[in-house]
């Protein structure tokens, strides 16, 4: 980590959000406190002019982050969803970072088309237009194919996007060293294992290959999906840097007055994006994790359409069974059996009271039930929970923060569709649905079977494993090599224990 440069960069971030009028809009959407404002503002403003000025025909936020980069930008693009943590401006100012950024050359494009692929793009396309759209990694060209005349999109990365993308997470890696070494509690957030995570994620949307498989997987798990549909992934035209896939036509899912237009049910809508985003986690494990808006269509017969599969999360059924209990214990209001499961699962160290964790936890729940359901909010309750976890050294989980985060856009997404919509009721179904296929008496002979299956496996070698266990336990543990002793060992002793005399004397002299 290069600690002059990222301080550099730290700097210019501030001063970019001070320079492009981004800061006083970000301190008013989160209503932080005088004090803070007058301390934030006073140590960036001396340095604004080292900021960057962005394109002045945007609005403040998303202008400063556009200059800011990549990172910055998949950073907006996740509060754009969150309208009743920013404010419905700021979200439909941040929402032009979904798909709405400006775009590269058509001509560089095509070179990288040329490059990934070894052919012209006219060989390949007999028609390729202009960007249709333009996010922080990529962008996609709409093409129709020499060979079938069917349409497709076609996604190219951005060029030095790699690059680009690397400066961004060093800056946050030097930060997250910062925030540890000033305050020692935060710690247990784990904030070199947030961003680490985080870096992990969008470098497999740097890799169009990696993308194209993730889409075929979600295609398979999918297939009987009610309501719900993908792109095609071609892959005779697709590689590291381009994506090919039969294009997907609708209304965007973020444009409520086309949708009232086309007549689509926004209500039904909302509820099938959270139930659709529950079922992929809670069933498949595999779910797509950049549910925004802009990775969203609605088409004429009323089917979501997805597409942008570079975020996808997987969790692993043990971890998937903890969430959904937690989840319905929440919906049951069953707090005590949602500290149980904090408890089992060893979220919480053990020598904590769980009586007083659900306690804590009932404080959380009762107030949020007793809201109305336009102030529902799963957004509110991980926070909350945040609170309670911290007070009981609960440390972040790193697998769950990505299922989190999408939750949180998900919601974020059906609320804008539906803003009355309840999620517990929502939510319900699905989850009732898992518990009783995954936990159940079905379940644990299901389980039993995977194991009997493992344990069948290993049969022919458990005889010969037991007797070399038996063997090792009565010859004692074996004693550590002696290591050979070569002559370069030697010599390389010596020469270090000259170098340390002389070290040692010269300090003496100093």
């Amino acid at each position: 980590m290069r600690g002059p440069h990222n301080i550099i960069r730290l700097i210019r971030t501030g001063a970019t959000l001070e320079r492009t009028g981004a800061m006083k809009v970000v301190l008013d959407a989160f209503e932080a406190p005088r004090l803070v404002r007058m301390v934030l503002r006073g140590v960036v403003w001396p340095f604004q002019w080292l900021g960057e000025k962005g394109d002045p025909n945007m609005p403040a936020a998303t202008r400063a982050l556009t200059a800011l980069g990549p990172a910055y930008i998949k950073f907006g693009q996740v509060l754009s969803t969150r309208p009743d943590v920013v404010g419905d401006d700021l979200a439909v100012q941040l929402r032009v970072l979904q798909d709405k950024l400006p775009p590269f050359p058509t001509e560089r494009a095509k070179e990288a088309i040329r490059e990934e692929l070894g052919r012209p793009v006219r060989e390949v396309f007999s028609d390729f237009s202009e960007p249709v759209a333009a996010a922080s990694i990529a962008q996609v060209h709409k093409a129709t194919l020499c060979e079938t005349g069917e349409q497709v999109a076609v996604k190219v990365l951005r060029p030095g996007i790699e690059r680009a993308f690397s400066r961004d997470i060093d800056a946050f890696y030097f930060a997250a060293d910062v925030i540890e070494f000033l305050s020692p509690a935060s710690r247990r957030l784990r904030p070199r294992d947030v961003i680490a995570h985080f870096e992990g994620v969008v470098k497999g949307e740097l890799d169009l290959r990696l993308e194209s498989a993730s889409a075929s997987e979600f295609a398979a798990n999918t297939g009987n999906d009610e309501g719900f549909r993908l792109p095609e992934i071609n892959w005779a035209f697709s590689g590291r840097r381009v994506m090919t896939m039969s294009w997907a036509e609708g209304l965007p899912l973020g444009d409520n007055d086309a949708l009232d237009a086309a007549g689509h049910d926004r209500d039904a809508l909302g509820e099938r994006v959270l139930q659709l985003f529950l079922s992929h986690a809670l069933r498949d494990g595999f779910f797509h994790a950049d549910m925004h808006q802009g990775n969203l269509k609605v088409a004429a017969n009323g089917d979501i359409i997805a597409y942008d599969f570079g975020i996808m999360g997987h969790i692993d059924e043990y971890t998937r069974r903890v969430y959904a209990e937690i989840l319905f214990g929440f919906i049951q209001r069953d707090y005590q059996r949602v500290a149980e499961v904090h408890f089992e699962a060893g979220y919480v160290p053990a020598d904590r009271d769980v009586d007083e964790f659900a306690r804590a936890l009932r404080a959380v729940g009762e107030p949020i039930f007793g809201m109305d359901a336009s102030q529902i909010s799963m957004g509110r309750l991980l926070n909350y929970l945040f609170d309670v976890t911290e007070r009981f050294g609960m440390e972040t989980r790193t697998e769950l923060i990505l299922l989190q985060r999408t939750m949180v856009v998900v919601e974020g997404v059906a609320r804008s569709l539906s803003p009355r919509l309840n999620i517990w009721q929502v939510a319900k179904p699905i989850v009732e649905d898992y518990i009783r296929k995954s936990i159940g008496p079905r379940a644990f002979l299901r389980d039993g079977r995977r194991t009997l299956a493992v344990l069948a496996r290993f049969g022919p070698r458990l005889p010969g494993l037991v007797e070399a266990a038996l063997i090792r336990q009565s010859e004692g543990p074996p004693a550590p090599p002696v290591p050979k002793k070569s002559w370069w060992w030697v010599l390389s002793m010596l020469v270090g224990a000259v170098i340390g005399a002389a070290v040692v004397e010269l300090g003496w002299l100093f």
